[in-house]
């Protein structure tokens, strides 16, 4: 994992959460949509459902004793994907407002509440 220098170069808002659907835009994956796994904002990736596929080697255990190779999703860059809206079901960038209290996302396109 690659240390920051100092506190100003982490950036731990990420406009995606775990749940949201995103479409790829640049990679060997690009144009699909999966559904976000996870997120790790100190190094600004995600997971996403089956994009970015890896072989991964698996070690003898009890609970598998012939080991094998397993297919696993690996992290990709956040800037790589882009937010479907789930009002006008297209990519979009994401915008913030104050909502009273809240803070929530808006979708530049049509301007409607994404959580």
């Amino acid at each position: 994992m690659a240390k920051p220098k100092s506190k100003r170069d982490v950036r731990n808002h990420l406009n995606v959460k775990s749940g949201d659907t995103v479409k790829v835009i640049a990679g060997k994956d690009k144009g699909k949509e999966g559904k976000v796994l996870r997120t790790q904002p100190e190094t600004e990736r995600v997971v996403v459902e089956k994009i970015n596929l890896m072989k991964k080697a698996l070690r003898p255990t009890q609970a598998n004793p012939s080991g094998g190779i397993s297919t696993i999703e690996a992290p990709l860059a956040v800037s790589n994907v882009m937010l479907v809206c789930p009002s006008c079901k297209q990519p979009t960038r994401v915008a913030h407002r104050i909502d009273g209290d809240k803070k929530v996302r808006v979708c530049k396109k049509c301007n409607k509440d994404i959580d």
